[in-house]
Order: structure tokens, then C-alpha cells, then sequence
């Protein structure tokens, strides 16, 4: 028995403009990290489960106003005109 080794599919290569985009999604991320919204306290928090998947919210957040909000990285990288 012989096992072929894996090998990941090929996507179509990033253009600047999408990597832009990525940069930008990168930066809200770390923006929101330190003055995003903070966890809720008291009896309805999430406890220890709102700590371990609080990233994944804040990826989404910045996701989310990536797309609504051009930060001008693109026009800074030299992809837009």
C-alpha cells in the first residue's frame, strides 16, 4: 500500500487589493483587541468560555468594519490609483 503525500489545492494567487484588504482586517483586529467592547461581567457573562472564544469575535468585528471602512492601505501599498 503506497500513500501519495498531501498536497494542498492551488488557489488563485492574491492580488494586492486582497492583501490590502487582509492588512487592514489585521490592524482593526489588533485595534479592537485593546479598545474593542469589553466581556459583560456578573451573572449573565460568558464565564470561561466567552475568555477562550473572545478572539474569534474580535476577528469577526474587525471583518465586519474591514469591509464597511477603506483605511487607504491599498492606495499606501501602490494597488489603487
Amino acid at each position: 500500500m503506497q500513500i501519495d503525500p498531501l498536497v494542498p489545492a492551488r488557489g488563485p494567487k492574491a492580488g494586492p487589493h486582497a492583501v490590502a484588504d487582509q492588512l487592514e482586517q489585521a490592524f482593526l483586529e489588533e485595534m479592537l483587541k485593546y479598545c474593542g467592547p469589553s466581556p459583560a461581567e456578573g451573572a449573565f457573562s460568558g464565564g470561561a468560555g466567552e475568555d477562550q472564544f473572545a478572539s474569534f469575535l474580535t476577528r469577526e468585528h474587525a471583518a465586519l468594519l474591514a469591509r464597511r471602512l477603506d483605511l487607504g492601505f491599498a492606495a499606501m501599498l501602490g494597488a489603487r490609483e
